[in-house]
């Protein structure tokens, strides 16, 4: 069984680029770089936020960075099918980072003819991707076999072209938008972990993955026009319990994430992947609350993230449009 699979699953470890050929998409303005945050919150399950997954429109083409639970629902509202996807980033192997992997390869190959994948899909990330990657497909072969049989639909569209790399550098560039790479610190026992920088046309925006305060991200957010980072965060009244604090360990909290915005210094700085602890007796922290907290550190222009927030950069502004307010 396995040896079918591992046929379909083309992988390959690169040092350099991986170049990727733009099909027909409801992609961004060719002169803006477009970010919508697909899911914007943690590993528990939330009916306001879905898992991490980050929707990056540029050059024609549609990326996405992990694919958290529900990121194939927040792609329909935001107008996109899942088979419009041209490439996946992902940042680390924990479970709220790929538990929407399998759901957004098979709804790729069978949605709509006209929006439908006939090729595998590109996936981008560290060493042990295509082992995850043949697990996925592998739980998903009877579903592709009966579909094959009673739809005629093309089995390559359920098939996974994956790339894996090693540590910082480019690892993507097509259409004029490139990728690159850089480790992040989650933890020792968490590894790899790595975050993504993408510029486009003289625009760029970083994605920070899951990590601590961590020098080398700094080092690649500089310059930035929009700066989307994990966090945090805990009511002060459980600060100091052993589990908080194991967690806390693991992330950026807002306090700290205000120093890197600070010495980043993007046009915009965003939170995205909150991690919001809470009790039976204490509430989660406010969006205010953690604003005041980043703000402690940093000045500038900052918003905490939601899902389907769509943040447009171009030269001439950094627009935020809330899905509240379309």
């Amino acid at each position: 069984m396995l040896q079918p699979i591992r046929a379909m699953l083309r992988g390959c470890l690169i040092a350099g680029v991986v170049a990727l050929t733009a099909v027909p998409s409801q992609a961004a303005d060719d002169a803006k770089l477009v970010v919508t945050l697909l899911g914007t919150g943690d590993p528990i399950p939330s009916a306001t936020r879905n898992g991490p997954a980050i929707l990056v429109q540029a050059g024609g083409l549609n990326l996405m960075i992990d694919a958290g639970r529900g990121n194939t629902v927040r792609l329909r509202q935001a107008g996109l099918w899942p088979g419009q996807i041209d490439a996946v980033f992902i940042t680390h192997f924990h479970s709220d980072h790929l538990n929407g992997l399998a759901d957004l390869v098979t709804l790729g190959y069978i949605g709509r003819q006209n929006v439908r994948r006939r090729q595998p899909l590109r996936i981008v990330g560290p060493v042990g991707m295509k082992r995850i990657a043949q697990a996925v497909r592998a739980s998903i072969d009877d579903d592709v076999k009966i579909r094959t049989a009673d739809e005629k639909i093309a089995p390559q569209g359920a098939d996974m072209d994956v790339q894996e790399f090693v540590g910082d550098g480019v690892i993507f560039e097509s259409n004029g938008v490139k990728v690159s790479a850089f480790a992040v610190n989650h933890g020792v026992f968490i590894k790899p972990a790595f975050g993504y920088r993408v510029d486009y046309k003289g625009l760029s925006a970083l994605f920070s993955g899951d990590t601590r305060f961590d020098e080398n991200l700094i080092a690649h957010a500089r310059g930035l026009d929009l700066l989307v980072h994990e966090t945090a965060v805990a009511p002060t009244a459980l600060q100091d319990l052993d589990t908080v604090k194991a967690v806390l360990a693991h992330h950026t909290t807002p306090e700290q994430a205000g120093e890197v915005f600070a010495r980043a210094k993007p046009r915009l700085a965003a939170f995205s992947h909150i991690t919001l602890i809470q009790d039976e007796t204490h509430p989660a922290v406010s969006e205010a609350e953690i604003e005041r907290r980043a703000h402690e550190k940093w000045d500038g222009p900052l918003v905490v993230g939601e899902d389907l927030m769509r943040i447009s950069v171009s030269p001439a502004e950094v627009k935020i449009d809330r899905p509240s307010r379309r």
